[in-house]
């Protein structure tokens, strides 16, 4: 039986850290590691990213022009109309419904909501406050004789 005093954690979990520069013995002492001076084997040494031995690094010998909307963007939380039939069979779906139901966590649950089609759907349901829908979405909750709302939230 497993128990407090007899618990061991399992092998190759525990190793010992290498101890640089600490003698001849220890097969990492004389250079330690860094072979013989130069920038790199000193204290504090080295380069910064991108640095090409002072020729022009490629980021600046590139042109930088143009305009990317990545920064703008509206990322949705995107919920599929079958994994809605799945958690729900009758009444409204909302944030705070999906939420409970499962289909929305983590940073998703802050996220504005996009229903998506996928697979059948054939349940009359009431979504309130969704932002947005795919039309062949729209068109499914509708002949299943549902309903999409907008109500201010308060």
């Amino acid at each position: 039986m497993l128990t407090l005093n007899n618990l061991k954690s399992p092998k190759g979990a525990n190793r010992n850290t290498k101890r640089i520069g600490r003698g001849q013995g220890s097969g990492w002492g004389t250079q330690a590691g860094k072979g013989h001076k130069g920038q790199k084997a000193r204290s504090g040494g080295g380069v910064m990213l991108g640095f090409e031995g002072g020729q022009m690094p490629i980021y600046r010998r590139l042109p930088k022009r143009g305009f990317s909307n990545a920064p703008f963007k509206t990322e949705y939380a995107i919920v599929t109309l079958d994994q809605i039939a799945s958690k729900f069979s009758e009444g409204e779906v909302s944030r705070e419904s999906l939420v409970k139901a499962g289909l929305l966590n983590g940073k998703n649950k802050r996220l504005p909501i996009k229903i998506l089609t996928k697979g059948e759907f054939n349940t009359a349901l009431t979504f309130v406050n969704i932002s947005k829908f795919s039309k062949s979405a729209q068109e499914l909750v509708e002949k299943a004789g549902g309903k999409i709302e907008t109500r201010e939230e308060k």
